[in-house]
């Protein structure tokens, strides 16, 4: 009881201290710290992400920096604390004419010292408000291991709706995990 409030009271305490993210556009310049902070995800949470870190690590960082270089359908936000990059999210319109009224949320990951102050929200807040600029985008979804209540929660506080359920979606390490499909209408105003 008093060592949990105590506890509490000492991570507001963190929590107040601490600035909110810088979010921005990475560019191909933040391509090292991008590679880091992706391949530290994907060894840490191998069950959120379809790739894996034994696909990425050898990837070479030239072409990582083309990858992550933005274009007006194609970007990946970054959340600084500092000059140091906590936190990305990517958001890519789908390609094909009739599927381009769609973008899909990809690589949603924070450190795991940033976790629980919002950086999450923050950054998908600022994917869906870069979405919503794109002339005639009307959907965005993505995907969550059907396990990981915490990122549900969050997809869902921001306005994600479940839509479908894919069993055995991934296969990692011998072992089928079902992934929630999630949805976001962009509302526009219908003059």
């Amino acid at each position: 009881g008093h060592l949990r409030r105590r506890a509490r009271r000492r991570l507001e305490a963190v929590r107040a201290d601490m600035e909110p993210p810088r979010v921005r556009i990475l560019e191909t310049d933040d391509v090292e710290a991008f590679r880091t902070l992706r391949l530290a995800a994907l060894r840490e949470c191998p069950t959120a992400f379809s790739s894996s870190y034994e696909e990425e690590c050898d990837i070479p960082l030239a072409h990582s920096a083309k990858r992550i270089a933005p274009d007006r359908d194609h970007v990946i936000f970054g959340a600084f604390d500092g000059e140091q990059l906590v936190g990305s999210t990517g958001l890519a319109r789908e390609g094909p004419r009739k599927l381009a009224h769609k973008a899909v949320i990809w690589g949603v990951y924070v450190a795991p010292a940033f976790r629980q102050h919002g950086i999450g929200r923050t950054l998908l807040q600022h994917a869906l408000a870069y979405a919503a600029a794109l002339p005639g985008l009307r959907r965005v979804t993505l995907g969550a291991n059907a396990a990981n209540p915490a990122a549900i929660a969050l997809y869902e506080s921001v306005g994600f709706e479940p839509f479908g359920l894919e069993r055995g979606f991934l296969l990692v390490d011998g072992v089928l995990h079902d992934e929630l499909h999630m949805t976001f209408e962009i509302k526009r105003d219908s003059k």
